[in-house]
């Protein structure tokens, strides 16, 4: 008897929880200062009680701040803390910290970064802030409208339950990616599916 790949184990599963799809890929932003904020105050947060709402009111309040530059403008003269009522230091480091790193490379647009993400030497150089690693950057270009895969705690009980054992980041990032292609799904898609499912978002 042939053991089904980790893949397939995965792929299964999915069809028997969520269906067959299709399944559509999570929009993104395209206002840059909730970008940065987002995949900054994401981490061991309820996205959709607690940060989704302060991200919208901040494209409302901060309209300028739909580029980077816009953005580092605002948090060089005003709380950030304050303006997304989420006082949290580190996140509020990382997401200055981020912004300053994306302005030295000249990006300032959804569409910037969606390029620039392109090259592995600007992945290495994200992973240089603080509190930023493999999920965050895979996370960001998602929020960009990039094809990725971000691994989190949701994805990885899913993972979990389907028999598929305790991998590391890559690998396991690497079972979702071709359990879309087997499934024949935008690999995005069947991320976001399987995290609305996990964490119950409506």
């Amino acid at each position: 008897m042939t053991v089904p790949s980790p893949a397939q184990q995965l792929a299964d599963h999915v069809q028997h929880l969520i269906g067959g799809g299709s399944f559509s890929p999570p929009g993104g932003w395209n206002h840059m200062g909730a970008v940065i904020c987002d995949v900054s105050f994401q981490p061991r947060c309820n996205y959709a009680a607690t940060l989704r709402p302060r991200l919208l009111q901040l494209q409302e309040s901060w309209p300028d701040a739909r580029t980077v530059r816009g953005f580092q403008s605002r948090i060089a003269t005003e709380d950030l803390a304050l303006a997304m009522r989420f006082h949290h230091a580190k996140k509020v480091a990382t997401a200055h910290a981020i912004t300053d790193l994306l302005a030295g490379h000249g990006v300032d647009t959804r569409e910037d970064l969606h390029t620039w993400l392109d090259r592995q030497v600007n992945r290495a150089a994200l992973r240089t802030v603080k509190g930023v690693g493999p999920k965050s950057i895979n996370y960001l270009g998602t929020l960009v409208g990039r094809a990725e895969v971000a691994v989190d705690v949701h994805l990885r009980a899913f993972a979990a339950e389907a028999g598929v054992g305790d991998l590391r980041y890559e690998q396991l990032r690497a079972v979702y990616v071709k359990a879309a292609a087997l499934l024949g799904h935008h690999r995005g898609g069947l991320e976001h599916a399987v995290w609305r499912y996990k964490s119950g978002a409506a």
